[in-house]
């Protein structure tokens, strides 16, 4: 490709809006353009990243089994309705009706789709299978930001497993495991897999590929020395054991005017120390108030409480509802002596004794509480957000808290699709037995995305080889230099005829702006070619990724970047 008859709009400046690095460079870089919120037009130079992502992807998909299928985008309502997630995902699934008055929507993922084509397996002698697609996804977003890192309307690979029970899942799903970390080995990523909450999905176990970058709005909690991962919103660890007073006196109510939070609290009184005090969080759990119970310096993860009491029907509650369930306003609350009102508490607070908590009363607390004698707690589940420096729940030794960004996820889903949409089989003794599913999705733009903010400097993105848009630069210094132009056109040539992307910079610029428009897009090499280094008989190899330049005869040049381009390629393979 000629620079001069290429479709590439690189700006001096960056948006005003962006935030993320990727966001900023990508848009800068000319790979794309925004067309609303959340919505993001692909240019050549984007189009053609996302297609060599897609491939890598494809190569190792198709390499664990799998088989490419195209599932529509707009489906009929009654299939998400017969899995309960019609309602369940309200607010980010985008609803319509077609001419008829019928109800459609748009997909914001494919399992139900896959799983409507599985019902036409009737043995199990056709299982395993493992099938997938690249195709559109469309979420409403409520705050997309960050360019390709949160959108509405995106592509997705998403494959899906059918075997006949749940030691065929686990095969697949450890295959998938594998792919996976081939996968974002070849982009250049290095990505932890952590342990992860299943979400609207369902299913009982879940993996999700995780990239550390200040760009990311998924935290993990990681330990270096054992490699324990989990995201936060799954995340358990250890904590130092605490020595209470006994459980002698009863509860004692003191006056706390004007004290609203935990921190106010602490310093009103030498004994209410955030560790000392119970926070009690007023909760709308399936439409009936709850009390979620913690430790008062520990803070709520609310996708634990949302996964553990089994609903999405999960909000906190508004004042009048609180006022209406204990008598109190925030500030003020407490589950002592409280009835007809489910509470749940997380383990932090078993058997602790001489703790602080509301009284339930404007303005009153209550000291020398203990929880097992005055808490009627009806379930005790891990309730609270991991910490850095708590210990790990494997070896012990101090927890970090990273701040990532999910570029894939794989799930175990089990029987939930395929028992709602009738998807079964006859085994060998011809009993029918239920499909066991299993769920796997890569962002193919997120991935572009991630890739950018984890490679880049401060002179624009650095490509891996395996997903440039063009893999080697040919720039002319001086355009108007016969032989200069003539040594161009040979080296671009042969790089072409020898399978190499290549783009020759033959635009009448001067060389700073063409040098900075090939760092800014970020192609891992490039051949300088001027008057100067020709009559020397050479050209200049410049590598973006840290500035190498070496001097090489310009068929010394073609045959080294033939074989250099061909060995990255296959890096991580």
């Amino acid at each position: 490709m000629l620079w001069s008859r290429a479709f590439i709009p690189t700006l001096r400046d960056d948006p005003a809006d962006a935030e993320a690095v990727s966001h900023r460079l990508l848009v800068r870089g000319g790979f794309i353009r925004r067309l609303m919120a959340g919505s993001w037009s692909m240019l050549p130079l984007g189009m053609r990243v996302a297609k060599k992502i897609q491939d890598i992807i494809r190569e190792e998909i198709d390499a664990i089994g799998g088989q490419e299928m195209l599932l529509p985008v707009v489906h009929p309502a009654e299939i998400w309705k017969k899995t309960g997630r019609w309602d369940d995902v309200e607010g980010i699934l985008v609803k319509l009706k077609d001419r008829r008055d019928a109800d459609m929507l748009l997909a914001m993922t494919h399992e139900e789709i896959f799983t409507t084509v599985a019902t036409e397996l009737t043995s199990y002698r056709q299982l395993p299978q493992l099938w997938y697609h690249l195709q559109t996804k469309f979420r409403d977003e409520p705050r997309p930001k960050g360019g390709l890192l949160r959108v509405r309307e995106f592509t997705m690979k998403d494959s899906y497993s059918f075997d006949i029970d749940p030691a065929g899942l686990d095969v697949q799903f450890q295959r998938h495991y594998e792919a996976y970390g081939r996968i974002f080995a070849r982009l250049g990523m290095d990505a932890i897999p952590v342990h992860a909450s299943s979400g609207w999905m369902g299913g009982k176990e879940s993996v999700e590929f995780m990239v550390e970058a200040a760009a990311g709005e998924d935290e993990i909690a990681f330990c270096p020395s054992c490699r324990y991962a989990a995201n936060t919103e799954k995340a358990t660890s250890t904590l130092p054991t605490v020595t209470d007073p006994t459980a002698d006196a009863a509860p004692q109510r003191f006056p706390t005017p004007g004290i609203r939070t935990i921190a106010a609290l602490a310093g009103f009184a030498d004994f209410a120390a955030a560790d000392r005090q119970i926070k009690t969080l007023v909760y709308m759990i399936a439409g009936q108030p709850a009390l979620l119970l913690l430790r008062g310096d520990h803070e709520l993860m609310e996708q634990k409480a949302i996964d553990g009491l089994g609903t999405w029907d999960v909000r906190p509650a508004h004042d009048e509802e609180i006022v209406a369930a204990l008598g109190a306003h925030a500030g003020s609350l407490g589950a002592v002596g409280v009835s007809g009102v489910r509470i749940v508490a997380d383990p932090a607070l078993h058997g602790r004794c001489g703790m602080v908590t509301g009284a339930n009363e404007d303005d009153w607390h209550l000291r020398d509480v203990s929880v097992e004698r005055d808490i009627a707690v009806d379930t005790w589940l891990d309730l609270r957000l991991v910490a850095a420096g708590e210990g790990c729940p494997v070896c012990g030794e101090p927890l970090e808290v990273k701040r990532t960004i999910e570029v894939g996820h794989i799930f175990k889903l089990g029987t939930k699709f395929s028992e709602a949409l009738g998807a079964a089989v006859l085994d060998e003794q011809g009993e029918q037995r239920v499909i066991w599913m299993g769920s796997y999705g890569i962002g193919v733009g997120r991935n572009l995305a991630t890739v950018v903010e984890a490679s880049h400097d401060d002179k624009g993105i650095v490509w891996p080889t395996s997903i440039a848009p063009y893999e080697v630069v040919v720039t002319v210094v001086k355009g108007d230099d016969a032989p200069s132009v003539a040594a161009a056109e040979h080296i671009y040539s042969a790089l072409q005829e020898g399978g190499i992307d290549t783009l020759l910079d033959d635009r009448d610029e001067r060389p700073g702006v063409k040098f900075a428009d090939a760092e800014l897009i970020g192609i891992p090499y490039r051949v300088t070619i001027g008057p100067r280094g020709l009559a020397e008989g050479v050209v200049e190899v410049v590598r973006r990724r840290d500035g190498t330049v070496e001097s090489l005869d310009p068929d010394a040049a073609v045959a080294h970047l033939m074989e250099t381009v061909r060995r990255e390629r296959t890096l991580g393979k």
